[in-house]
């Protein structure tokens, strides 16, 4: 038997569950009858075929996953769903295998960037295909699948230490690794209840608000409408999505803990939300009064509400907009770039390098600076009243340089490619933070589609680099793990 073949039972089991969530829009092409049918017959066939195949293959294969497996199992799982995932839009859209795998590859990672257009007119099961793919993205379908496997005889523990997103892997909620997943996604899915409920509350419609509400809880970005968030134009829909997307950029693990405890004192206690909220608060006030100061609207009050909802949109990774943002002084929209590369928490469905590291990145710096003045003093670092170890703190400094090396390094092929500088850069940003719109040519009135298919590559390498947190996939590229 081939070495790694656990990791491929376990992944034909991955790639049937995945299957299964295409039921949902298949079921609703037949009810409204929007031309789809074929799309997701031929795409549902296909997915659960090659899943079984690959099941019964290997299905005698049933040791533990080990640690490299479960770093091969997690790239494998976010490199080849978007392959079936971009089937149906192949099919019924007629667009390239580029474009569609970019598109499976964006809503899979939540980042929300698109290559389509006249969204307002897409097969609604298209639609709902598309926001599904950032919902069950959101939490990580590792995540969803270690609550299930061990079921069948398949532990989980490997995998989602390799999944699960922030510096602090080895913590864990509850004693059980399956009953942690199936803690978050409960959470996870009453959070997306209630949001449902929030948005038909405030005006849009059934359908409306499901796709919308996959999409916040995922952080996503994606909407059904060319105009995004400036199509409804609500002051009460826009503030129903600043609330859930601050609750989704928070840590679900704290949120869990709270749900569990019937108390918000793990808010507290969790060292990155009341770092993440103050961010965000006075980021909001700041470029409102600026953006007013700047004319750009006519009193205060206006700029306020499009700051909000624009700065927490990219803040926490989401990628929605109200309006043009790319039309506002640069500053603004550099500084909510900007935002996007730290400002959420570890354990939320956002991008970026997470609050966490941020904080132990400023006091590492901090302690450096203290240590000039006094080299014989003894300085620890502290994050929620523990100290941090030297094992995690040069894990995040090493995360840090990989962050920044691979911004530089993807923007510099892009501009190689002919692409200018800020649309290069912007949309390397945007994708490794998993943000979706940038500036320039990729900015939030325009698509990725007018990339080019190498370009468009190279966003999707960025786009599954940030989502696995650079080290995941990079360790999977080493020649020493392939080593015996």
């Amino acid at each position: 038997m081939t070495r790694f073949a656990p990791v491929y039972r376990a992944l034909g089991m991955i790639i049937m569950l995945f299957g299964l969530t295409m039921l949902a829009p298949l079921i609703l092409s037949y009810v409204v009858n929007d031309g789809a049918q074929t799309a997701y017959d031929e795409a549902f066939a296909l997915t659960m075929l090659s899943g079984f195949y690959l099941w019964y293959r290997y299905r005698r294969c049933k040791r533990e996953l080990n640690i490299r497996d479960g770093f091969l199992m997690v790239v494998l799982v976010w490199t080849v769903l978007p392959a079936f995932a971009a089937i149906p839009l192949m099919i019924q859209l007629g667009i390239s295998h580029t474009d569609a795998y970019f598109e499976a590859v964006s809503g899979l990672t939540t980042t929300g960037a698109t290559v389509l257009s006249n969204l307002d007119s897409l097969p609604m099961s298209i639609n709902l295909w598309r926001h599904e793919l950032v919902w069950v993205g959101g939490m990580g379908l590792i995540v969803l699948a270690i609550a299930i496997l061990p079921l069948l005889g398949i532990g989980g523990r490997q995998m989602f230490k390799a999944e699960t997103p922030g510096p602090m892997k080895d913590a864990k909620m509850t004693p059980r690794i399956a009953e942690t997943a199936k803690g978050l996604w409960l959470v996870y899915f009453g959070v997306t209840f209630v949001c449902l409920l929030a948005y038909r509350w405030a005006g849009m419609t059934w359908f409306d608000a499901v796709c919308h509400t996959f999409s916040t809880m995922g952080l996503g970005g994606f909407s059904t409408h060319d105009a995004g968030f400036g199509y409804f134009n609500s002051p009460i829909i826009e503030f129903v999505a600043i609330i859930f997307m601050l609750i989704a950029g928070m840590n679900f693990g704290t949120l869990f803990l709270a749900v569990h405890g019937r108390s918000i004192r793990p808010y507290f206690n969790d060292p990155e939300a009341g770092w993440f909220i103050g961010v965000t608060l006075l980021s909001i006030f700041c470029v409102a009064v600026y953006i007013w100061k700047d004319g750009i609207y006519p009193d205060l009050d206006t700029a306020m509400r499009h700051a909000a909802f624009n700065v927490v949109s990219i803040a926490t990774t989401t990628g929605y907009a109200s309006v043009d943002f790319a039309l506002w002084p640069i500053f603004a929209p550099l500084w909510m770039l900007f935002l996007s590369s730290f400002a959420t928490s570890a354990g939320s469905t956002g991008g970026g390098i997470k609050m966490m590291r941020a904080l132990l990145l400023y006091k590492q710096v901090f302690r450096e600076l203290l240590r000039a003045m006094h080299p014989n003093a003894v300085y620890n670092i502290r994050i929620g009243g523990q100290v941090a170890p030297q094992s995690v703190l040069f894990a995040v400094l090493s995360f840090g340089f990989m962050y920044m090396v691979s911004i530089v390094s993807l923007t510099l092929v892009l501009a190689f490619t002919g692409l200018d500088i800020i649309s290069a850069f912007t949309a390397i940003v945007a994708s490794v933070n998993n943000t979706g719109p940038g500036l320039g040519v990729v900015g939030p009135s325009t698509t990725y589609a007018i990339l080019g298919d190498f370009q468009t590559w190279v966003c999707i390498f960025a786009m599954l680099l940030g989502r696995l947190e650079i080290f995941t996939l990079l360790v999977v590229l080493t020649p020493a793990f392939w080593r015996k």
